[in-house]
């Protein structure tokens, strides 16, 4: 053992030949406290989740199938496995017999159809209507000849309205068929 390790925990001590026999040999002291809290948490993740199981089926203490059920539990939370190879393959041979859209042919880069692509315009403006002529006739003119559009709100407070052109509504068309 090194100098020092004669006044480590045993736990510590143990952290350590598990890090030289895996041939870790330069590293830094704080490594050591690090394991042990991921160590620690780990266990006491574990014990309580057998406490739990105990005490579903009734049983007075934790038993080993318990901390057996609860370790596995851990593991399938914790890490989950791939799909087996073969069924990768026949996933990747059903995707694979959807053909690719076909290009168009022209000058330039090859573009898939115009509907595969997102270069078209996705919204739509909705400017309103003009008003017809008796509505017009039934506004106010103010001294330029100019019509005014709220006859009711005096010149005072126009001045503090801030200067606009006329509204404008955005739409957006909600089609099903999204773009990938």
């Amino acid at each position: 053992m090194a100098e020092g390790d004669e006044d480590l925990p045993r736990d510590a001590k143990i952290v350590k030949t598990l890090l030289k026999s895996m041939g870790v040999d330069d590293y830094e002291p704080r490594v050591v406290h690090q394991f042990l809290e991921l160590w620690y948490r780990y266990v006491v993740d574990v014990l309580s989740d057998a406490q739990v199981y105990s005490e579903h089926a009734g049983k007075a203490a934790i038993d080993t199938d318990d901390v057996k059920l609860a370790i596995q539990s851990k593991v399938n939370f914790s890490f989950s496995q791939p799909p087996p190879r073969e069924v990768l393959l026949e996933l990747a041979r059903n995707r694979n017999k959807i053909p690719l859209p076909k290009s168009i042919a022209g000058p330039g880069i090859p573009l898939p159809p115009e509907q595969d692509t997102l270069m078209s315009p996705n919204f739509q403006l909705a400017i309103p209507k003009k008003q017809t002529g008796q509505a017009v006739e039934e506004m106010e003119e103010d001294e330029e000849g100019v019509v005014d559009p709220n006859p009711n709100i005096s010149q005072e407070q126009k001045t503090d309205l801030p200067q606009s052109t006329t509204p404008q509504r955005v739409s957006f068309p909600l089609g099903t068929k999204r773009p990938r």
